[in-house]
């Protein structure tokens, strides 16, 4: 039988330590409550589509980091096999991103009800989020329309939700072995290569436009460097997706529109 973790000390550990980052170095408790259930659902979403699949993989462990505002670099699962079929392949990636967001939505609502509209100050130092086209729809559909030089003082928990809808866009770029990338994958077959390289090309250009896309430009350079851009096959790599996945691969399409922001975050000097 597979799925035999033995001691889960480490991923328990970890837990517990980015509970605790998220709660210091994040936005507070309402930040890490929510932002630790989201990233949860994301990482078990993979994990349970895993044991679905019979794929053998470890538990999610959470990344803590001193950094202010997120105190984590997220949350992440190793497969420890390879992919039996594309569908299994395509199950396993979507399902995390479509887990998160779902579990992202009412913090996202909440947030947005809880946040307040304040003139945006011009100290140095300010930070500015890009919003992604879901957050607009609803901040302008609660607050309506902002006067001149207005702002929405985001709430911690919608703050959650926008570093969770962060995370789901840039696990959803078409990219090696990103989340999208099991999805492009899956629904191109080798064609899912040049999607890879693509990518590389528009994250690099963007990080000239907007610094906020330099370690993002970094780390897919890395794992191109290292990893390659193909992605590994599947056993079976011939048969081809249901009617049913061609649909949900659409879901996640939107999905990472309605997520996405193409300046994330800007520093006001």
């Amino acid at each position: 039988m597979k799925f035999q973790h033995g001691w889960a000390a480490l991923p328990i550990t970890l837990f517990i330590l980015t509970a605790l980052s998220t709660t210091f170095f994040g936005a507070g408790p309402w930040y890490a409550a929510a932002i630790l259930l989201i990233l949860g659902a994301h990482e078990f979403g993979h994990y349970f589509a895993c044991r679905w699949h019979d794929v053998d993989c470890t538990l999610p462990y959470f990344l803590p980091a001193p950094i202010l505002l997120t105190g984590t670099l997220g949350a992440v699962i190793k497969i420890r096999e390879p992919f039996p079929s594309r569908a299994a392949l395509f199950d396993i990636g979507v399902a995390g991103p479509i887990a998160g967001f779902v579990t992202l939505l009412p913090f996202l609502v909440a947030g947005i009800l809880l946040s307040d509209v304040a003139s945006i100050p011009n100290d140095p130092g300010t930070l500015i989020l890009g919003e992604p086209l879901l957050f607009k729809a609803l901040a302008r559909f609660v607050h309506g329309p902002l006067p001149e030089g207005a702002d929405i003082m985001i709430h911690p928990m919608g703050f959650a939700a926008w570093f969770g809808m962060l995370a789901t866009a840039l696990n959803l770029l078409p990219f090696g072995q990103l989340d999208g990338g099991h999805i492009a994958y899956a629904v191109f077959g080798r064609r899912a290569t040049a999607m890879s390289v693509a990518t590389l090309g528009i994250v690099m250009a963007l990080a000239f436009a907007a610094t906020s896309w330099i370690a993002m430009a970094v780390m897919l350079s890395a794992m191109a460097w290292f990893t390659g851009f193909r992605h590994p096959a599947p056993w079976d790599d011939v048969t081809p997706l249901s009617r049913g996945r061609l649909l949900v691969a659409a879901l996640a399409v939107l999905i990472f529109i309605g997520c996405f922001t193409p300046v994330p975050i800007t520093i006001t000097w």
